[in-house]
């Protein structure tokens, strides 16, 4: 990872006041039903994880990767206080392996939020997540401009079609550039 998330701006990320610009209910209502499968690569402590867990429902499961212990044991501890801790799963991941091989075609939905432009691959990790994701899945990501710019937003939207994906849907707010993708079937 070349720019990881420090565990303390994880606490900030997690905050209750981020849902003002950046609603998570929103953003995943839409796509999410109940019974799916939601993976949810660079986790964090769950901002997207805990939302994503009680639109899936009780049949549901979300599949929380992250690079960093420390961001997966503050989610679980968030999820079992948010009472969805049977929905939730949580996997350490590496630099090189999201560890999702069991997850072949097996995904209803994927996220990467404030992520992609953390990684040294984004090619190996966006075919990764390509490949957990089902024909006629939902993939959504997001990178915070500002942080990121538009070009390299636009790189990583090439980088996913290229991997399968029609593009749905965008949206763009001061803080926030995100991206609805389909696979194509």
């Amino acid at each position: 990872m070349s720019q990881m998330c420090p565990v303390w701006v994880g606490y900030l990320l997690a905050s209750p006041v981020r849902k003002l610009f950046q609603n998570p209910e929103k953003i995943l209502a839409p796509f999410t039903r109940e019974g799916m499968t939601v993976l949810d690569v660079g986790c964090a402590m769950g901002f997207f994880s805990l939302p994503a867990a009680r639109l899936v429902g009780e049949g549901g499961k979300v599949v929380c990767i992250d690079c960093q212990e420390k961001m997966l044991k503050n989610l679980r501890r968030r999820a079992q206080k948010a009472g969805v801790e049977q929905r939730i799963e949580t996997r350490m991941c590496t630099s090189d392996d999201l560890m999702t091989a069991d997850l072949k075609d097996g995904v209803d939905m994927a996220l990467a939020v404030a992520m992609v432009h953390e990684v040294n691959d984004p090619h190996r990790l966006l075919r990764q997540i390509s490949g957990t994701v089902k024909p006629d899945g939902i993939f959504y990501v997001a990178e915070p401009l500002g942080h990121v710019s538009v070009e390299e937003v636009e790189k990583t939207r090439e980088i996913i079609q290229q991997e399968g994906f029609r593009l749905l849907e965008s949206h763009r707010s001061r803080r926030l550039y995100g991206m609805y993708f389909k696979k194509v079937a």
